[in-house]
């Protein structure tokens, strides 16, 4: 079926306000908020972010859940995290203003690390994604794929399990436009499959509520050991 002009311009509509686009790029960070908290995020009223919430949910961009008293929401899946990844990277890098320290830092932290959704992204998803290729594990030149050497790393060195990676509706590898690095970081089922051994192994540690996160000192040696990476903060 055809996707007639009036359905792409409700899509488009449902990120042409600053109060849904902030929700949606706060939920690329692949957890589930209550509709209190992006309230809070997004500096706006309990109810103002209802309504927005309910404009999101019957968009289909978001899903919701309720346990007890809260209202959960999130991503509606890996398509729409892919769909707001690839919009930030499309908009030209301009210099933020100055707005106080605090906004520098958490600019700073995301720069250098976070999840993209559930993949890792900013300089440490490039430079893990730069190194797998550099090692014969990630073939970039001829598409975006895994090696057979790759889907062995990723099976035997890391112990993923190999039903993880069968094929599925989800492509395995796929490279998603970092906003912040204009390069290419790791996505698809491996991607998120490998930004969860991380954070099982305890290599990676959010920094906060948001989507950044660091390597650990244990995080620093596992890559320098498995990648050769070195001077990744």
């Amino acid at each position: 079926m055809m996707t007639s002009a009036s359905e792409l311009a409700s899509l488009a509509g449902l990120l042409a306000d600053e109060t849904r686009a902030a929700i949606c790029l706060a939920l690329l960070d692949g957890r589930a908020w209550t509709a209190g908290e992006l309230a809070a995020h997004a500096h706006v009223a309990p109810s103002t972010a209802t309504e927005h919430l309910h404009r999101l949910v019957d968009g289909g961009l978001l899903t919701e859940r309720r346990q007890g008293r809260h209202r959960y929401v999130q991503l509606a899946g890996p398509s729409v995290a892919h769909l707001l990844e690839d919009l930030a990277a499309r908009l030209e890098p301009r210099q933020d203003p100055v707005l106080g320290l605090r906004a520098v830092t958490a600019n700073a932290a995301l720069r250098r690390g976070r999840t993209c959704y559930d993949h890792l992204a900013g300089r440490l998803g490039v430079a893990v994604t730069d190194a797998m290729t550099e090692a014969g594990l990630l073939d970039q030149a001829g598409g975006f794929a895994l090696t057979r050497a790759g889907l062995g790393w990723l099976t035997g060195t890391l112990g993923l399990e190999p039903e993880d990676l069968a094929p599925g509706k989800r492509p395995l590898a796929r490279g998603c436009l970092d906003w912040t690095e204009r390069r290419q970081h790791l996505a698809g089922a491996a991607g998120a499959k490998l930004c969860q051994k991380f954070f099982d192994n305890r290599w990676v540690a959010r920094t906060g509520s948001g989507r950044a996160v660091r390597l650990t000192p244990d995080g620093q040696a596992a890559l320098h050991d498995l990648l050769g990476l070195a001077g990744i903060d």
